[in-house]
C-alpha cells in the first residue's frame, strides 16, 4: 500500500466531497424547480423542447400522480422500451449501420439472449453474456443499449425523488408526475452532462466514429499461418466515447468492448480512469444533498452521504490491502508475495487504482470494470461481493442508492424507537406498521432472489455446466453472477459461461425481480409517507444527524443488509481464503 495511493485516495475524496454540493442543487432545480426557486440555466433554451414533447405524448405536467399511478406509468415505460430493445437485437441483421463485410456484419442475437439482453438494459444492470465488438452493429450499440443507458438511469433517479417527495411533503396524495421527472431528467441532466462528458473522452483517446473495422497487421507474426499470411488483428471501432459517457454517469456499466473499461479504446489514460470513477458517485453523491434540501434538515443529508463514504472506505481499503498483500502461495515459487497480486490487472493502472475502481463500481450499481474481479484474491473477492449484498446504497446507482438507503433509514429509525421505547419518529412523522413492513419487504425481496436463484443452479446440471472452476470458488461465480443480477450491478466472476438458454433466462428474471419487484414496496412507502401530517419535533424525536446517528445507520445497514449472506460468503471467498493460506482452521 504504497504513498502514491493514499495521495490518489484523498484527491479522489476531495473531488468527490467538492461536487456534492452543486450537484445536489442542480438536482434540486431539474427535479423539484417550484422548491429551489426556479429551473436550470438551460430551462430558457431547452424549454421549448420540454413543452413539445409533453404535447407529442399528451402529459399534463402539472397533473400529479399518486404513487399506484407513479408506479404503472414506470413499468409501462420500462415494458415498452425493454420490448423494442428486444425487437432491435433480433433484426439488427436488417437495420442500418451493420457494416456487411467480414469483420464486422452482425446476426440476429438468439431469442434467449436478446431477452436477457434487453432485460440487464432495462433494469440499469447492463449484464452481458456476450462480447460487444463482436456481437453488436452500430445501430444496436446506439439505439437500444446506448438509449436504455439513459432511459434505465433517468427511471432510478425519479424513483429516488418521488420517496424524498413522500418524505417531505405534509399530507399529500401525490409524489410527483413521473413523465415531466422522466423528462426533466434527461433534457436538463443526463443529456448535457453526457455531450461535455463524451467531448471529454474524446480529446482523452476514446473513438467516436461509424468506420468499419479495420483488419492490421499484427507485430506479433508468431500465429502467423505462414510468411504469405501474416498474423492480423481485428481493432474494432465505432460510436464508443458517447455511450462510454452514460454508461458511467448513469452507473450502467455496460461495456462496448468485452474487457470494459480495461480496454484501452473505452479507458485509455488515468485522468479518464479517475474522471470515469468520479462520475460513478457524482450523482448519487448529489442526491444526498438534494434529500438534506427537501426535507429542510441538511444536517440529515449529510449524514445519510457520511455513512455511505465510511461503509466506502472501509471496502476500499480491506480490497486494496487484499491484493497488494498478494497470495502467499508466490514465495513457493520463488516469488515476493509482497509484489501484490497483478493477475487480470491491467498494468497501467496498477493494484491502487484496479481496486479503488471495483469498490466504487459495486457500491454503485454501474458493475463497469478496469480488472477482472474473478482474478481478485479471495478475500479481495469478497468485498465486491459484500458491497452488492448491502443493498448496493453505498453511493449506490443513481437514484437506487439514495432509495435503498432511505429503507434502512426507516429501518433504523424503528430500531432506535424499540430500543428507546419510543414511538419512532422520522422527520416529524410517525413510523408505522405499514412502513415498516415495505421498508422490510423490499430488503428481504432481494435476499430472497438471490439465495433462491444460487440454490437452484447449484443443484442444477446446467447451473454446474458453466462453471470454469471447481469447489469454492465456482461456487462464488455463481453466487456472484446472481447477486450483481439482482442488485442491478452488471459485472462478474468471468470464468463463468452464462451464454446457455438456461443462465440466460434465469438471470434476466433475476434481474426483472431485483429492480421492480424492489420498487413497489418502495413507491408504496413514499405514497404512504406522502399522506402523513409533519408535527414539530420534540425534544424526545430522535436525531437523524450526527455521529450517533451515523453509525446507527452503518450498523443497520450491515446487520441487516448484509449478514444474511454469511453462509454463502462463507462457502465462497472466506473458505477459499483458508484454502489458499494453508490455514489449520480447516483441518
Amino acid at each position: 500500500m504504497h504513498v502514491s495511493g493514499w495521495i490518489q485516495l484523498a484527491v479522489y475524496v476531495g473531488l468527490l466531497l467538492a461536487i456534492t454540493k452543486p450537484m445536489g442543487l442542480y438536482l434540486l432545480r431539474v427535479l423539484d424547480p417550484d422548491r429551489a426557486g426556479g429551473g436550470t440555466f438551460l430551462d430558457p433554451l431547452l424549454g421549448p423542447l420540454e413543452r413539445l414533447i409533453y404535447k407529442i405524448i399528451r402529459v399534463d405536467p402539472k397533473r400529479e400522480h399518486t404513487w399506484k399511478q407513479y408506479l404503472v406509468a414506470m413499468l409501462l415505460f420500462s415494458l415498452v422500451s425493454m420490448a423494442l430493445t428486444y425487437g432491435i437485437l433480433r433484426l439488427q441483421s436488417h437495420l442500418p449501420f451493420n457494416y456487411v463485410d467480414s469483420l464486422a456484419n452482425k446476426t440476429a442475437m438468439t431469442t434467449d439472449l436478446a431477452f436477457n439482453t434487453a432485460a440487464s438494459f432495462a433494469t440499469n444492470t447492463n449484464w452481458q453474456s456476450y462480447g460487444g465488438e463482436n456481437t453488436m452493429s452500430y445501430f444496436s450499440q446506439m439505439v437500444a443499449l446506448a438509449s436504455h443507458n439513459f432511459f434505465s438511469a433517468a427511471v432510478g433517479i425519479v424513483l429516488a425523488a418521488a420517496l424524498v417527495r413522500g418524505i417531505s411533503r405534509d399530507r399529500s396524495r401525490t409524489i410527483g408526475n413521473f413523465w415531466r421527472d422522466l423528462t426533466r431528467t434527461h433534457l436538463y441532466l443526463l443529456l448535457p452532462i453526457c455531450v461535455v462528458y463524451a467531448l471529454f473522452l474524446v480529446s482523452q483517446g476514446i473513438v467516436q466514429n461509424f468506420r468499419p473495422y479495420t483488419a492490421a497487421a499484427s507485430l506479433d507474426q508468431s500465429a502467423a499461418v505462414s510468411t504469405t499470411q501474416p498474423s492480423v488483428q481485428t481493432i474494432a471501432q465505432g460510436p464508443v466515447a458517447s455511450q462510454i459517457a452514460i454508461k458511467m454517469l448513469g452507473t450502467n456499466g455496460g461495456g462496448y468492448y468485452n474487457a470494459n473499461a480495461a480496454h484501452p479504446f473505452e479507458n485509455p489514460t488515468p485522468l479518464s480512469n479517475l474522471v470515469q470513477i468520479l462520475s460513478i458517485f457524482a450523482i448519487p453523491a448529489g442526491l444526498t444533498y438534494y434529500l438534506g434540501r427537501m426535507v429542510k434538515q441538511q444536517g440529515h443529508g449529510w449524514a445519510v452521504w457520511s455513512a455511505m463514504f465510511i461503509l466506502f472506505l472501509i471496502g476500499a481499503l480491506v480490497l486494496w490491502h487484499a491484493e497488494s498483500a498478494g497470495n502467499p502461495r508466490f514465495a513457493e515459487l520463488g516469488i515476493n508475495p509482497a509484489s501484490g497480486n497483478m493477475e487480470g490487472k491491467e498494468v497501467r493502472f496498477g493494484i491502487f487504482n484496479s481496486a479503488l475502481f471495483a469498490t466504487i463500481t459495486t457500491d454503485a450499481s454501474c458493475g463497469a470494470v478496469n480488472c477482472m474481479h474473478d482474478s481478485l484474491t479471495p478475500l479481495g473477492g469478497l468485498v465486491p461481493m459484500f458491497n452488492i449484498h448491502l443493498g448496493e446504497v453505498v453511493f449506490g446507482g443513481v437514484g437506487a442508492g439514495l432509495y435503498g438507503m432511505l429503507v434502512f433509514v426507516i429501518i433504523a429509525i424503528f430500531i432506535a424507537g424499540l430500543m428507546v421505547g419510543r414511538t419512532p419518529e422520522y422527520l416529524g412523522k410517525k413510523i408505522e406498521a405499514y412502513d415498516v413492513k415495505s421498508a422490510s419487504l423490499a430488503i428481504l425481496i432481494l435476499t430472497v432472489i438471490i439465495l433462491g436463484f444460487t440454490a437452484w443452479a447449484s443443484i442444477s446440471a446446467w447451473g454446474v455446466a458453466g462453471l470454469n472452476n471447481s469447489g469454492p470458488h465456482g461456487f462464488s461465480e455463481m453466487h456472484y453472477a446472481y447477486t450483481s443480477g439482482a442488485g442491478n450491478n452488471g459485472s462478474a466472476f468471468a470464468g463463468l459461461n452464462t451464454n446457455t438458454r438456461w443462465w440466460n433466462t434465469t438471470l434476466a428474471f433475476d434481474f426483472l425481480l431485483g429492480r421492480f419487484f424492489m420498487v413497489i414496496p418502495i413507491l408504496a412507502l413514499a405514497g404512504h409517507m406522502a399522506q402523513k401530517r409533519i408535527v414539530a419535533q420534540s425534544v424526545g424525536s430522535f436525531p437523524v444527524k450526527g455521529a450517533t446517528f451515523t453509525l446507527l445507520l452503518i450498523g443497520v445497514v450491515i446487520v441487516v443488509g448484509a449478514l444474511t449472506f454469511l453462509p454463502a460468503l462463507a462457502l465462497g471467498p472466506i473458505i477459499e481464503h483458508f484454502l489458499m493460506t494453508g490455514s489449520k482452521v480447516l483441518y
